[in-house]
Order: C-alpha cells, then sequence, then structure tokens
C-alpha cells in the first residue's frame, strides 16, 4: 500500500499558495498551508508525518533560509525546497549552508517540472525511510545470527565436553572396545584395545580389521553389519580368554559400523 505523502507550502502570498495546491492537488498529496515561517514551523509541529517542505524566500518576520534552518532542527528527516523568485548566489549559497535544503527551485514555475521535482523529493524522503528499515531488519537479523551462534558454540563445547568425558570414560574401561567402520577399518579404540591387540607399537586406527582381528571375531562382525545380532562368543587372545559382544553403531550416532567390546572371562 502506499505511504500517504504530506507536503507543507510556505508562502505568505495567497494567491501563489492556491496556484501551487491547483497545480499538485492532481498527484493525491496531501496538502497542509502557511502564510509564515512562524506559521509554518506551527504547522510541522502538529503534523510529523510531513515529508516534503516547499517554502518561498522572501517573506516577513522570518525569510525561507531561517525558517527551512529552524524546520531542519525540529522535523530533521523532511526535505526541504526553495521555491523563489531571487537567486542571487548568496541566497541560494546561504539555503543550501543553514537550511540544508534539497532544491533551489525558481519564480515563475514550469508546472510539470515542478511536479517532477516534488515527486522526486518524496521519493527521497521514502528511501531514507526504507533504508532505516532495512538498517533495523538487518541489525535484527545480525542479533538473531549471534545469538544462534552464540548457542551453537555453547552447544559444541557441551558436545566437545561430555565427548572428552566419554573418551576419559572408554580409556578406563576394563574392557577392549573397538569401532569398525562398514568398511572394514577400525576407527576407534581405547587403551585395553590397544595394549591387547597391537603388536607392533602403531595405533590400531586405520587399519583394516582382517590384519588385526582374529577370524572367528571377523565373522561375528560380519553376522553383525548385515544386521544379524549375533550371540556373545569367547576368543582366544593369547593366554587369555575373552568374552566378546558386537552391535551396530546407531541411534546417537551418526556413523555406520560396528561396535566390539571384548571383556576379560575371568572377569564375568
Amino acid at each position: 500500500m502506499k505511504t500517504e505523502r504530506t507536503l507543507l507550502l510556505v508562502d505568505d502570498e495567497d494567491n501563489i499558495r492556491k496556484a501551487l495546491t491547483r497545480v499538485l492537488r492532481r498527484d493525491g498529496y496531501t496538502i497542509l498551508q502557511a502564510d509564515s515561517g512562524k506559521q509554518g514551523l506551527a504547522m510541522l509541529e502538529s503534523n510529523p508525518e510531513t515529508g516534503v517542505i516547499l517554502s518561498d524566500q522572501r517573506m516577513p518576520g522570518m525569510t525561507g533560509i531561517e525558517f527551512l534552518s529552524r524546520a531542519r532542527e525540529l522535523r530533521p528527516d523532511t526535505v526541504r525546497m526553495v521555491l523563489s523568485g531571487y537567486t542571487d548566489l548568496k541566497t541560494v549559497t546561504e539555503a543550501i549552508n543553514q537550511g540544508e535544503i534539497y532544491k533551489f527551485l525558481t519564480k515563475p514555475w514550469e508546472d510539470e517540472l515542478l511536479r517532477a521535482n516534488l515527486a522526486e523529493a518524496f521519493e527521497h524522503y521514502e528511501l531514507r525511510f526504507e533504508n532505516e528499515r532495512l538498517a533495523r531488519e538487518l541489525q535484527q537479523i545480525n542479533a538473531e545470527l549471534e545469538q544462534r551462534v552464540e548457542q551453537k558454540t555453547c552447544e559444541a563445547l557441551v558436545n566437545m565436553h561430555a565427548l572428552q568425558i566419554s573418551q576419559e570414560v572408554l580409556e578406563h574401561l576394563p574392557a577392549a572396545v573397538l569401532g569398525i567402520d562398514e568398511d572394514g577399518l577400525l576407527v576407534m579404540t581405547n587403551h585395553q584395545a590397544e595394549a591387547r591387540l597391537s603388536h607392533d607399537g602403531y595405533s590400531l586406527v586405520g587399519q583394516a580389521a582382517d590384519d588385526v582381528l582374529p577370524e572367528a571375531l571377523l565373522e561375528q562382525i560380519k553376522y553383525t553389519l548385515r544386521g544379524e545380532v549375533p550371540a556373545p562368543i569367547d576368543i582366544r587372545l593369547g593366554s587369555n580368554t575373552l568374552h566378546v559382544h558386537c552391535g551396530r553403531m546407531r541411534q546417537t550416532s551418526r556413523a555406520k559400523g560396528v561396535i566390539v567390546v571384548m571383556m576379560p572371562k575371568e572377569s564375568r
């Protein structure tokens, strides 16, 4: 929906204001009129929705430059324009410096050119608010993103701490624990597993299960990977008999593979 556009005309000559109103009414503006700078300031005070001001320069009591300078202090977002029959350089310079005018137009005016300049002034005014709106939205989005990043960072720290605790627990278990992926590679071991299965001093992680594990255990792993639930078995490693359980990685882990837990027979 198009925003209503409010225009303030300030000129001490009644016929000028009426002529301007006739020209500009067709553009759908809400047109406010004031016959002096003092009345113009009062109109601005009571009509904060005013977007564009078009003021004469030579008026009794308060010049257009003085009025626009005070209008800038009162309503800094307004787009301020001068319409004057006097265009000496000093007047134009003062208008620009004191009133921060958008354009200095001359009398007599060309209707279509005046209408085009005012339409452009309103677009300039509305663009400021659109930019402010977008800036607020961007600020809100950034704040939400920062909050999400902070939340995700906290979750990551909690998960990392939980993982460290889990690893610590695994290292202190009296059982050997292995993780084997679907390709048959060892992807996780604890200290007990390394002590029982590694004989050359190298880590078991990254090695093929076929090169490390006994045949009976490899068969159990194959059954488990096919979705079967094999019964626990006992295997012999050196002088030790180990009770072995195999289970699929699932639920809390996105990985696919087999977890192997080997407990000394005498500890059962």
